[in-house]
């Protein structure tokens, strides 16, 4: 690679300014890395209490329902809730977190959950569903926030790589090549002197 290397002062101040500009890169994408880490960091703390509360909403639901068919006839279970009367949509819009877009769960809502009459269930029916609805929203939260943690950990990886590239390959090797430049030119420069200092013994001879 040296040896195909053009030993110029223009190559040499070429190669600086590359190495400028690579620092410059490397401390951009260094603090990029850095405020990723740090995002990362606080929704991993927000998604492992949210996880658990999700496991115990839904444990919860589970049990209710189960009370609920225990306490109620097979057919009234299945009229109570063969005609849903609550609707949910979910829109999607994103943010931007260090240049990764990371998205947000939108919630439209519009009915009741409780969607028969009250003659023929159990208020353990009316628990169940109420758990459920709670639940719900638990989940939509825990997918937003894990979804968000899985962009920002690949993005994380990614800057992590042109990171270390930069650090270990592109700078170490720009001043390699500057270092090999700069001892060309000096190696020129003592042969011009040299030469000069021979022509300038024959004038005077």
């Amino acid at each position: 690679m040296l040896a195909n290397v053009n030993a110029t002062r223009m190559e040499l101040l070429r190669l600086r300014k590359r190495v400028v500009l690579a620092k410059r890169g490397h401390r951009l994408l260094s603090e990029k890395r850095d405020e990723i880490s740090r995002q990362l960091i606080q929704i991993a703390r927000e998604i492992q209490p949210l996880r658990k509360r999700v496991e115990e909403a839904l444990l919860q639901t589970c049990r209710r329902f189960m009370l609920a068919r225990a306490s109620m006839e097979p057919e009234d279970v299945r009229a109570a809730l063969a005609v849903p009367t609550k609707k949910l949509s979910l829109g999607l819009e994103f943010a931007s977190v260090m240049n990764v877009r990371v998205p947000r769960l939108l919630k439209e809502i519009s009915g009741g959950i409780l969607c028969y009459g009250y003659g023929t269930t159990s208020g353990e029916m009316d628990i169940a569903l109420l758990a459920l609805e709670r639940a719900f929203d638990l989940l939509i939260e825990l997918a937003e926030k894990e979804k968000q943690a899985r962009l920002l950990a690949t993005e994380l990886q990614m800057t992590r790589r042109r990171v270390n590239v930069l650090e270990h390959v592109v700078i170490p090797e720009l001043h390699q090549t500057i270092k090999f430049i700069f001892d060309k030119l000096a190696e020129a420069e003592r042969d011009n002197i040299s030469r000069l200092m021979k022509i300038a013994d024959i004038i005077r001879a």
